[in-house]
């Protein structure tokens, strides 16, 4: 467990450990320009790093859509991984919902990220269908998981 996890809204400063982290996380990794759009023109779109020190060790995003919720992406840096960054990574994106009055939240999740969905489960995602072939990169099926959110 890390201790000085810190977890703050992402800002264009955070993008070389975000992109780090992106590129060793997946095999099809979102381009810088596509977290800068996320975080200039989508107004939607909130997203949030975890610093421990001055080092990005996680970061994740989310869609406000009306009353609903869409959590786009989640990464930890392998380094860090089982150390608490994702939880809360977790615990920061579900606080940002409940202050914009989101009352459900989705995601997908690939079926065979085990690590992932037990991370999802743990905060009551639980999951309610699949989307067949999902992930470009390997045909890999994708669990697609929501939350009801308490008021």
């Amino acid at each position: 467990m890390v201790d000085n996890i810190e977890v703050v809204r992402m800002t264009q400063e955070h993008l070389d450990g975000v992109m780090t982290i992106e590129n060793l996380s997946f095999k099809i990794p979102w381009s810088r320009n596509a977290f800068i759009d996320e975080m200039t023109t989508n107004d939607m779109a909130v997203y949030v790093v975890a610093v421990s020190g001055k080092k990005i060790i996680g970061y994740g995003g989310l869609w406000r859509i009306l009353d609903e919720g869409h959590i786009t992406n989640i990464a930890v840096h392998p380094e860090f991984r089982r150390c608490g960054a994702g939880c809360r990574i977790m615990d920061e994106l579900l606080k940002l919902c409940r202050e914009n009055g989101i009352l459900s939240l989705t995601l997908e999740v690939r079926r065979g990220n085990l690590p992932a969905q037990k991370l999802y489960e743990k905060y009551g995602f639980r999951s309610e269908g699949i989307r067949k072939g999902y992930y470009s990169d390997t045909g890999e099926d994708a669990i697609i998981m929501w939350k009801h959110l308490d008021r």
